[in-house]
């Protein structure tokens, strides 16, 4: 199994990576929130990877961390209904922290905000991944619906919750505060992430 891939970023969209190494190019599939993260093309990358065989196809897809290269897999191997394109596609519009909180919290409407989640698909996610991320399990914030309260209390997780009560929709204010964390860097304050984000 390819449990990552390192080597020189040739070209980047926001679900497509190649990455040449050895002589060779390998195209990967990467969500939004790992594509935010790449550095410019040329540069040296590391990604974690995980190899989706299927009868007629096989595909590599890539992720920053190897937290949400694993997230990945459990919700394609967990979860009825959810494959890939469409993990892909949740781990492109909510953040890892994010979507581990919305499930624990059981928040179904942000859940089924993401493209290709209907509501029975967001419950069936609840249901079946809650009790792995449940409070033992990463320390990622709960952000609930109601009011943004909060199981877990990060930075992060504060700034969105401070961006959702100024009239923010839950994954425009998640999406503002990574790409302020990705500017200030991993150990920016709650506040610097509110003021960069709404700069």
């Amino acid at each position: 199994m390819i449990t990552s891939i390192q080597g020189t970023l040739a070209e980047a969209t926001p679900l497509r990576a190649v990455v040449e190494v050895g002589g060779m190019s390998y195209e990967v599939n990467v969500p939004v929130t790992t594509a935010e993260r790449l550095p410019r093309a040329g540069s040296s990358v590391k990604l974690h990877t995980l190899v989706v065989y299927r009868e007629d196809s096989q595909a590599l897809y890539g992720f920053a961390t190897a937290e949400d290269r694993d997230f990945f897999r459990l919700m394609i191997e967990n979860v009825t209904g959810i494959g890939p394109k469409v993990a892909l596609s949740i781990m492109s519009r909510l953040s890892l922290p994010l979507l581990q909180g919305a499930i624990r919290s059981g928040d179904v409407a942000t859940l089924s905000k993401c493209p290709g989640i209907g509501k029975k698909t967001a419950e069936r996610l609840v249901v079946e991944l809650k009790a792995r991320v449940g409070a033992g399990g990463s320390a990622a914030p709960a952000l609930l619906a109601a009011g943004g309260a909060r199981a877990d209390r990060s930075p992060h997780a504060d700034a969105v919750a401070a961006l959702v009560a100024l009239g923010y929709k839950v994954a425009d204010a998640d999406e503002a505060v990574r790409r302020a964390s990705l500017a200030l860097g991993d150990s920016a304050t709650t506040e610097a992430m509110i003021r960069k984000a709404l700069g």
